[in-house]
């Protein structure tokens, strides 16, 4: 099964714009799994709460979710896009996951970056694993990173991907999300964005190096730190669900939950 990520560079404010960009770059990458960046048809700064509610979407029946729905059914494919989510009058950083019949889940994102707590309501949704045919996914938000229960949980749960959609601006993640692979034997998949967003004193310059990373810590494909850019791999479900690390160790049997705090 091919799994890969779309860069972009989107356009604060242009929705309709970004989702098009968006779908035609996703017409065109072989992947049979495609993940897009955090917030990728608003954009990120906003500059109040009141700001993300009006550009926010309804998990269902919002404008992204209908054309990410559309073209998965075409291309056959499954895609995890993150958004701005309006629910009644709460607001979250969220991420879909929308396959050939549509909406499939969504995950609200759990660890808040900086301003963005001033801006979103905190997720409350769990840490889910789903089914989509070869392989089983799960969804985590950027900042989720530096938070290893939040892979981990995924891991315990069957998840054989972990999707990762981002607008990094810290230079530690695509490293920290080796040691993620590695320490729960699972492919995960990043997808950043690139360019500049100046609402705010100061401004953010966003990272890019978007990845995708194997069960054994290897970087499978690595993209530009400037360019808006796709790719795609070609993964094998069973080394991610071989937890073996020596003919004598199992990464999920050998943990020594007597001994832990949490």
């Amino acid at each position: 099964m091919k799994i890969g990520f779309i860069q972009t560079r989107p356009v604060f404010g242009a929705v309709e714009k970004n989702i098009d960009d968006a779908v035609k770059q996703i017409m065109r990458l072989d992947a049979a799994l495609i993940v897009l960046p955090e917030l990728f048809s608003t954009g990120y700064q906003f500059l109040s709460r009141k700001e993300a509610l009006g550009l926010a979407q309804d998990a269902a029946t919002g404008p992204a979710t209908v054309r990410l729905s559309t073209v998965a059914k075409a291309k056959k494919a499954f895609i995890v896009a993150g958004f701005a989510e309006r629910a009644n009058k709460a607001v979250y950083n969220s991420a879909m996951l929308v396959g050939p019949k549509g909406l499939i889940g969504v995950y609200r994102k759990a660890h808040l970056f900086w301003d963005e707590k001033k801006i979103f309501d905190s997720g409350n949704t769990p840490f889910t694993v789903y089914n989509i045919g070869k392989i089983k996914v799960g969804m985590m938000i950027c900042f989720d990173w530096v938070f290893p229960e939040a892979a981990r949980t995924l891991a315990l749960k069957g998840a054989d991907v972990i999707a990762q959609p981002s607008n990094l601006v810290l230079p530690y993640c695509p490293d920290a999300m080796i040691t993620r692979s590695i320490e729960n034997r699972v492919y995960t998949v990043t997808a950043n964005r690139v360019g500049v967003e100046e609402r705010k004193a100061g401004g953010l310059k966003f990272i890019g190096t978007s990845q995708v990373t194997a069960p054994d810590g290897r970087v499978l494909v690595r993209a530009s730190a400037s360019k808006p850019q796709s790719a795609s791999v070609e993964i094998d479900a069973r080394l991610s669900r071989n937890k073996r690390i020596s003919p004598a160790n199992n990464l999920f049997n050998d943990r020594r939950r007597d001994l832990f705090e949490l």
